[in-house]
């Protein structure tokens, strides 16, 4: 029986979260049930502007790329773009093709087609060699390549690879790698997409065009304590401080050479907010003989942002956003930096008007990328999905989404992360899982609209193919993953079938472990080659668990809960055996998939449309962060009737509230009805608050996912 868990949280600590952050009784209750107590989680669910993403430069090694690719456009070579075949790979080919095509390179595209195995290929690398190319980039592909890399350097052929997967132990070389994950990539946040990557490169390449590429500048602030100075410097290059220090001096008591200010300051470009002040202290501090080339930032930030240019950093370090959400008080270098950052990104956007215009372009795209590869829906996966979802609702859809949205009849409904990841990216997915993904390519790259829109009806054709190989395909897994889940020691359930197409292994995977709760692994055969898919759970690392394999793989990789793998077919009996002996080293997590963690508690009076506000403020749902789920109880069944097209599989409820009668869907659940309630009971539900748009026509209805009979 499922148990209905509302956990106990501390009113105070509500209390704190509103008064701190400014959010409602409501929101900071869901907060504190959730766990998301610290500012720096709580931003990216009250903010979405884009500076709160964390810099391209935090790579530590994305100027050798950015160096590289300018090389490419001075010398006039050719780029190859090579991706993987599902929709984050599509979309990460796109996004980085649009950059490169504006910056005048000689670029072109590779996806692997038909029965292509995952990533960089030998013959793509023999081509391009044969077609005198010099540089390939990988996106969403490449950390696994390290046969492939060496042979392009063989070739004279520079690879920089663009990826988010897991890296094994040997990484590829010689090649510049940007991957979130690799150990010394310096980034902040390993869980973006492989679009999300390539978006930072492409941000990183965008601002190489301005006079603050590799500019190296120091901001200094000096605040007068009781008897002495303060002296805070910041070191900035690409905006990303470098290095920081702190000196307090005594005015006529310590020699500038006593300070590390003179080898910190020598030959930098001095930034102050307030020049005639500082100069002030700098003088009573160490007398008129030495000199500061100061440059007084006040008036130059106050042209593009006025509100703030009467203001001294003392009032401007209480205003900033990004200290608010901090885990210390603000200081007022730290606010003289973020605005500094905020000065130089409004700058960037006036000097090259079109920017905007084309992030908002390709934010469209990150926001499916991050939605299709299940990214967890936090840090600034949340403002990227969030800016992709506006745009779309904006009305301003690029191309190649348009034509797609327009054959699935989405245009103007409100859409939301749900609806992405459960008709835009699965129709997209289609493509490459039937071995065309560059259909999928060629629908945003082309700039023909006749044939957006053929290949975006061929897409969805593809989808419908896709469903009947996925439906064949679970008919076949049925009574295999049965048997074979005591085989595995009741900790992974495996099914290998030649019937199944490659293209769906990993929906059958995910499939299984939806039914079985444990991980699961599906494998078929393309010739001579075992490829499968792996899906995982209950904590288990599926790349880890892979690894093991890896002396019988010819090629493996992935996520933390989802990977594939291929082996030559002679070795089968050889995998299957290890799978059994390695299924019982398997340790999974309690299982948790009866209990229901409810957000809220919702009195009938306060069972209103306006808490579908609430619901966007945690928008956008999905992995690490699932709809709101709320409980409400004693509301009055006024009527049910029955759904469904050939028995009575749904039902939709008209339940009262005190000032409203609300819709109620209650999906594949239509044996309750007579069974555990009648029309007229007063029930307690669990349920999600949904838009509904019909005809044009938007409404808000329940959507329920457990109820019962409520006590008398």
């Amino acid at each position: 029986m499922a148990v209905w868990n509302k956990k106990e949280i501390s009113q105070s600590l509500v209390k704190d979260l509103e008064k701190k952050y400014g959010a409602d009784a409501l929101t900071a209750t869901i907060f504190a049930r959730r766990g998301i107590t610290e500012g720096k989680e709580i931003l990216y669910y009250l903010e979405d502007d884009l500076r709160f993403q964390h810099s391209p430069f935090s790579f530590s090694i994305m100027e050798d790329a950015v160096d590289r690719i300018i090389s490419a456009v001075e010398e006039h070579e050719k780029v190859l773009i090579f991706g993987d075949r599902d929709v984050d790979g599509v979309t990460a080919t796109t996004v980085l093709y649009d950059c490169l095509k504006d910056m005048g390179i000689d670029v072109q595209y590779r996806l692997p087609e038909g029965n292509d195995a995952y990533g960089l290929s030998i013959s793509a690398i023999d081509d391009f060699s044969k077609d005198f190319g010099s540089l390939i980039i990988t996106v969403d592909c490449g950390i696994s390549n390290n046969t492939e890399v060496a042979h392009a350097a063989e070739l004279g052929i520079d690879v920089i690879i663009v990826d988010h997967h897991n890296p094994q132990e040997m990484l590829p070389s010689p090649a510049i790698i940007i991957d979130p994950k690799c150990i010394d990539s310096g980034y902040p946040f390993p869980d973006i997409s492989g679009c999300a990557v390539v978006f930072k490169l492409v941000s990183a390449l965008r601002f190489s065009q301005s006079k603050w590429y590799k500019q190296e500048v120091t901001l200094l602030n000096i605040i007068p304590e009781e008897n002495s100075y303060c002296i805070d410097c910041i070191k900035l290059r690409n905006l990303i401080p470098v290095r920081q220090i702190k000196e307090y001096v005594i005015p006529g008591e310590t020699s500038i050479s006593q300070t590390k200010l003179p080898s910190f300051l020598s030959g930098q470009i001095i930034l102050v907010w307030n020049k005639d002040r500082i100069q002030s202290f700098l003088t009573n501090s160490f007398g008129t003989g030495i000199e500061f080339n100061l440059l007084d930032m006040r008036l130059e930030i106050g042209a593009i942002i006025p509100q703030f240019k009467n203001f001294e950093l003392s009032k401007i370090k209480t205003l900033s956003k990004i200290a608010r959400y901090g885990n210390h008080a603000p200081t007022e270098i730290g606010g003289f930096y973020n605005i500094y950052v905020t000065y130089v990104q409004m700058a960037l956007k006036k000097e090259f008007p079109d920017l905007m215009q084309k992030e908002d372009r390709d934010l469209q795209l990150v926001a499916l990328a991050a939605l299709s590869d299940i990214m967890p829906m936090k840090d600034e996966n949340r403002i990227f999905v969030k800016k992709g979802l506006a745009s779309i609702n904006s009305g301003r859809i690029r191309p190649g989404l348009l034509e797609i949205m327009s054959v699935l009849n989405m245009l103007g409904k409100h859409i939301s992360s749900t609806d992405v990841s459960w008709t835009i990216v699965s129709n997209l997915n289609a493509a490459g899982r039937l071995g065309h993904p560059e259909l999928a390519a060629d629908l945003f790259i082309s700039n023909d609209p006749s044939y957006r829109e053929m290949a975006a009806r061929k897409i969805k054709e593809l989808n419908a193919e896709r469903k009947q190989l996925s439906q064949d395909a679970w008919d076949y897994a049925g009574i295999q993953a049965q048997t074979s889940i005591p085989l595995h020691n009741d900790k992974l359930c495996v099914v290998i079938d030649e019937r199944i197409n490659r293209g769906v292994s990993g929906i059958v995977a995910g499939r299984l472990v939806s039914l079985y709760n444990i991980p699961a692994i599906t494998a078929t055969f393309v010739g001579q080659t075992v490829i499968g898919s792996m899906r995982s759970c209950r904590g288990l690392d599926s790349s880890d668990f892979l690894n093991r394999f890896g002396d019988i793989f010819i090629n493996h990789g992935g996520h933390t809960c989802a990977a594939g793998f291929s082996f030559l077919r002679d070795r089968l009996p050889e995998f299957e055996q290890k799978l059994i002996e390695e299924s019982a080293r398997i340790e999974l997590e309690k299982s948790t998939a009866d209990i229901y963690e409810i957000d809220a508690e919702i009195p009938s009076a306060y069972l209103t449309p306006d808490i579908l506000n609430i619901c966007d403020t945690f928008e956008p749902f999905g992995e690490k962060n699932p709809q709101l789920l709320f409980m409400s109880k004693k509301l009055k069944v006024i009527d049910a009737m029955f759904m469904g097209k050939t028995e009575k599989q749904h039902l939709k409820l008209i339940i009262n509230t005190k000032n409203n009668k609300w819709p109620a869907l209650f999906w594949n659940e239509g044996e309750r009805l007579h069974r555990d309630f009648e029309i007229g009971d007063e029930i307690d539900i669990l349920y999600h608050i949904e838009r509904n748009t019909f005809n044009g026509i938007e409404t808000t209805q329940l959507i329920l996912v457990d109820l019962k009979k409520s006590a008398q």
